[in-house]
């Protein structure tokens, strides 16, 4: 009888996605499990868009026989944690005012702090800071591309892509529109090194040695061919530009701005509290 009762109940479900339902009839009790309900409208928003009939009964059937385990799961472990009962609500309470809390406070920086920093604010934390930026990795300007070993005219990207004028960039770049899998030209830019190398199949042993010796590199796989030219480079241990760390710096400076807000806020509640008798100290 129990298996009959649930199936009817599955095909009732099924029926009702299958139709607009109104918001009370959405809320309509499935199943009672102790003192908590299996809500339709929860099964309901799990069932996927566009399964046949029988997958949405036996998608509705698993969702709610899943719903009712998990409850007498949790009804179990709560009547036989114990003396641990006490302290988990305590931590649940608090997770709940941190989490309201926090939720709050974002809600607050949105609103009252200004994201607009300034290009002359970011120099002078730059210039200011300077120490704070450090380089950890090679950083390098230049021009990258990868061919297909099949395009036509290889040989002349060997001759462009090494004397970097600005004829053999518009020759480059009207090739590589009609043959490169990548072209990607950053003379104005500041790359890291290893980023670039991630691209092509050869490991440098010694990247600094590397870039001491080397302006150009050209390798080969089965596949492509990998041009890279070096136009500038900034070993690991220099002092980072300003415009390689300007985003860096934009959002510790954000970030700076919303703490001092909040802790702005926060003591202007503590005084208003203070004066209007909202807190008071207690003397044994």
């Amino acid at each position: 009888m129990k298996y009959h009762h649930l199936l009817l109940l599955f095909v009732l479900l099924l029926s009702a996605c299958q139709r607009t339902g109104n918001a009370s009839a959405n809320q309509e009790t499935l199943v009672k499990v102790n003192d908590r309900s299996v809500i339709r409208e929860d099964i309901e928003s799990q069932i996927p868009k566009g399964l046949s009939p029988e997958d949405s009964l036996i998608r509705a059937g698993s969702l709610v026989k899943k719903r009712i385990i998990d409850m007498l799961m949790d009804d179990v472990a709560y009547q036989n944690i114990g003396d641990e009962r006490a302290e988990i609500d305590k931590l649940v309470n608090e997770y709940r005012r941190s989490l309201i809390r926090h939720r709050y406070q974002e809600r607050l920086v949105n609103d009252r702090v200004s994201a607009t920093i300034r290009d002359y604010e970011q120099m002078a934390y730059y210039e200011e800071n300077k120490e704070q930026f450090v380089l950890s990795e090679n950083l390098i300007k230049g021009l990258f591309l990868k061919v297909p070993l099949s395009a036509p005219g290889i040989d002349n990207i060997r001759k462009w892509y090494v004397q970097r004028s600005e004829e053999s960039l518009e020759k480059i770049e009207k090739y590589s529109l009609q043959n490169a899998l990548i072209y990607d030209i950053f003379y104005d830019n500041w790359v890291g090194f290893d980023e670039v190398m991630e691209k092509i199949p050869q490991k440098i042993a010694n990247p600094a040695q590397f870039l001491k010796v080397n302006n150009h590199m050209e390798v080969s796989d089965s596949d492509y061919v990998y041009f890279l030219s070096i136009a500038e480079r900034l070993p690991a241990g220099n002092i980072a530009p300003f415009d390689y760390v300007k985003t860096q710096i934009y959002s510790m400076l954000l970030n700076q701005r919303k703490i001092d807000y909040l802790r702005e806020f926060g003591e202007k509640i503590y005084l208003d509290a203070l004066k209007n008798g909202h807190v008071k100290f207690v003397s044994e």
